[in-house]
């Protein structure tokens, strides 16, 4: 139809990326003190909105399987015992916010975050809930169970894939990546790819060794067994092909795409992660010693992976620092142990969830904010839903998407800010409620991008970026 919006063309973001450079500079470590403010001065004499300046990348932290809200960010120590759990909270650096005993260190940095309490949807199962969260709409076929949506052609796609789509005519070599928790090649949850975008604005994917803690270069298709030597075959192939007259653009877009990053030089010094000084990688959380593991959940041979966890979050610094928008990081395997705690649910947080999550993400926070890079970044951390109320009768708590708990840092974000409320058990929002659609409304609105931006299918159908509207108070906007 002639009347339908290019979303490229209105993907313009608040401030250009020409004005930024006028303004003194973006450089690959992000923008100084000096820059960010002679850049709002040039942002006011243009007549753009006031307010922090366009996001430069989002961070989006997931903690698979749902983590208790009732058990970290939203406890209710004054209801009954079935419901508060075996956890005590403890104060903050924000007044009046508490927060569980077992997450010490960002509760001294809470004073730089802001926590949403009313999250909610209707999705109970973890694939379609894992597409809400990774895509800010329910799943095409409903509430289903052991779908992977990895290379669906009619999937939502992911905010990484989306953003690569309406910023098509303004490339970046990398425009979003997915760090999964690696452990015999299981695939990252769904919602993660480009759906029915195409497989071009599929992520470019790290998977790190459990052994050697370090990280190699990949892409969704490769992760089907394709290894690089392979590819480069494919590559002369593909040569080949391109000058017989190759009818399959598509493909040939994809493999040009591959070959590009897995021969990028900025990529590969982003990846090799053990340049880090070893004080660095450790506050992250390079070891695994100390913590307990139920013998249930955690086998010998997934123990040396789970430094994987920290380190993924220190790769994705990394990644900004050399300019990538959007990144995807998992913090847990899809299938075993995770945070889907239905059972020994008090013993597995306090035993090996939640210290080293506090540790990596106050981690990411301090080591952003420190670089310069907190300002132009957002750091995004949930999971798919939240957990029942009350106990149940194996000491764990079941899927509960009818109110959970987010964590938002960086790029503006009012710290010390608690967005909503839950009811007295923490089973509904009790004010200011959120969707999934919400959160994609305002990443997209961060990025300057009107998350009313038109997006089409394979067969042309529009989408809106975003359902939701932007929750703007926590930027320091009441008008929403």
């Amino acid at each position: 139809m002639s009347d339908r919006r290019d979303p490229a063309a209105e993907a313009t973001p608040l401030l250009s990326r020409r004005g930024l450079l006028q303004a003194g500079g973006l450089g690959v470590l992000g923008l100084g003190l000096p820059q960010l403010f002679r850049a709002r001065a040039a942002a006011r004499a243009s007549g753009s909105p006031a307010g922090p300046p366009p996001l430069r990348s989002c961070i989006m932290i997931f903690f698979y399987g749902g983590p208790s809200h009732l058990d970290t960010w939203d406890m209710k120590p004054d209801a009954p015992a079935e419901v508060r759990g075996e956890f005590r909270p403890i104060a903050t650096t924000v007044p009046g916010v508490r927060v569980c005993e077992h997450l010490p260190r960002m509760a001294r940095l809470m004073h730089k975050v802001a926590v949403v309490r009313g999250m909610h949807h209707g999705t109970r199962n973890h694939d379609s809930a894992c597409t809400q969260t990774f895509t800010g709409r329910p799943l095409f076929r409903g509430d289903t169970e052991n779908f992977s949506a990895v290379g669906e052609s009619l999937a939502p796609p992911s905010y990484g894939a989306m953003l690569s789509y309406v910023r098509r005519r303004q490339p970046v070599e990398l425009a979003h990546a997915a760090l999964p928790f690696f452990i015999r090649n299981l695939f990252p949850p769904p919602g993660q790819a480009g759906g029915f975008l195409g497989a071009v604005h599929d992520p470019f994917l790290t998977r790190g060794d459990p052994n050697t803690r370090t990280y190699r270069a990949d892409t969704l298709r490769l992760s089907e067994g394709i290894t690089r030597e392979r590819l480069e075959r494919r590559a002369g192939l593909q040569n080949a092909l391109d000058r017989g007259g190759s009818p399959n653009r598509s493909v040939e877009t994809y493999y040009e795409k591959a070959f590009r990053l897995l021969r990028s030089e900025a990529v590969r010094r982003a990846l090799d992660i053990e340049q880090e000084p070893l004080s660095v990688r450790e506050r992250y959380g390079l070891t695994w010693a100390g913590l307990k593991y139920p013998e249930d959940n955690i086998t010998p041979e997934l123990r040396p992976a789970l430094p994987l966890r920290g380190q993924n979050l220190l790769l994705a610094r990394r990644l900004v620092e050399i300019g990538v928008p959007f990144v995807n990081v998992y913090d847990f395997q899809v299938q075993g142990a995770n945070w889907d705690t239905h059972a020994q649910g008090f013993e597995r947080l306090k035993g090996y969830l939640l210290a080293p999550a506090d540790q990596a993400l106050s981690a990411l926070i301090e080591d952003l904010d420190q670089r310069g890079l907190l300002e132009t970044t957002l750091v995004v951390a949930l999971g798919e839903f939240g957990r029942t109320p009350k106990i149940n009768k194996s000491a764990g708590r079941d899927h509960w998407p009818g109110c959970y708990s987010a964590l938002l840092a960086g790029a503006g974000v009012r710290g010390g800010t608690v967005h909503g409320s839950s009811d007295r058990i923490g089973a509904y929002p009790a004010s200011n409620p959120v969707t999934p659609g919400d959160l994609a409304a305002t990443i997209f609105w961060r990025f300057g991008i009107d998350p009313a931006t038109e997006i089409q299918d394979g067969i042309g159908r529009p989408y809106r970026l975003a359902e939701g509207e932007p929750i703007r108070r926590l930027f320091g906007d009441g008008s929403s």
